[in-house]
């Protein structure tokens, strides 16, 4: 299941390395959590963290194979995109230089680890729905150059409860808007409910290849003291399905950092009525 829809992609492009590492209570939950934020700022300010991505390039938008900006002719294939460059394109694939014409599949790791390069900027090959896209990460870009840091709330105790996961029989889908203006499937595995401020919730979830839940959630805070909508990422259930809903650690999706990220709006019943000022909250200076 991809990350950035369901958990397809864009639940762990940058963000995805943000996870809970688990259930059991932290002896300093404080010192855990502020160890927690610094990684995520370090995470998402790295040369190739989601603040350097540049663009996203749909190869159905650029039939003859030229993408502006970007060298060589790329031209998709029903199973690869077909990557075809002249000495002076300067590009390179797994380190070396790349004179004629390579298959390529969709990149599956890190954009730092992108088989295609050009000088410092990674291009990745994404897969989405039958589409081919490259996408183009640059150190340099002035997003990351300009970031100030994450604003997030402190952490609280009374932001982590007590969560149970309830599987469905079956894996559902339901197309959801994404950043981008269009509509995609969102892969949803279960519902977590949990009681927050005397209320008792549910959020339909996703379930990660590792077990691990992901959730696309907003509240009454979205879009005025909080970004529109964020994302929230509990350990996976144990047996009995339970798990510790922290929204101490709700986080920004891919597309706060940069506008390039396809990442979905919350699923229908997702949106929270209650005032959840937690976890990341919006970028510093925005």
């Amino acid at each position: 299941m991809s990350t950035e829809n369901a958990p397809n992609a864009e639940s762990t492009e940058g963000a995805e390395s943000a996870a809970h590492a688990g259930n059991a209570a932290d002896v300093d939950p404080v010192r855990e959590w502020r160890h927690w934020h610094e990684q995520r700022t370090a995470t998402v300010s790295a040369p190739y963290g989601p603040l350097s991505l540049t663009g996203t390039h749909w190869l159905a938008d650029h039939p003859d194979g030229s993408i502006p900006d970007i060298p060589g002719r790329w031209v998709e294939a029903p199973d690869a995109v077909v990557l075809t460059a002249r000495p002076e394109d300067r590009l390179t694939v797994d380190g070396e230089p790349l004179t004629g014409e390579v298959r390529l599949g969709a990149d599956s790791g890190p954009a730092a680890a992108a088989r295609v390069a050009h000088g410092e900027r990674r291009l990745v090959v994404i897969h989405r729905e039958g589409l081919w896209a490259v996408r183009d990460f640059d150190p340099g870009a002035a997003t990351r150059h300009a970031f100030k840091g994450i604003d997030a709330t402190a952490y609280d105790e009374r932001w982590a409860v007590p969560g149970r996961f309830t599987p469905y029989a079956e894996s559902r889908s339901v197309r959801v808007g994404n950043a981008d203006g269009k509509e995609r499937d969102l892969g949803l595995g279960g519902e977590l409910s949990f009681r927050l401020g005397g209320v008792e919730h549910t959020l339909q979830v996703s379930v990660e290849a590792d077990g691990s839940l992901w959730a696309v959630f907003a509240d009454a805070t979205s879009g005025t003291s909080s970004y529109r909508f964020r994302f929230l990422r509990p350990a996976a259930p144990d047996a009995e399905g339970r798990t510790t809903v922290d929204f101490n650690r709700a986080l920004l999706p891919p597309c706060a950092f940069a506008d390039h990220f396809i990442c979905p709006f919350p699923p229908p019943g997702n949106t929270l009525v209650t005032e959840v000022a937690a976890g990341e909250r919006s970028l510093l200076g925005h």
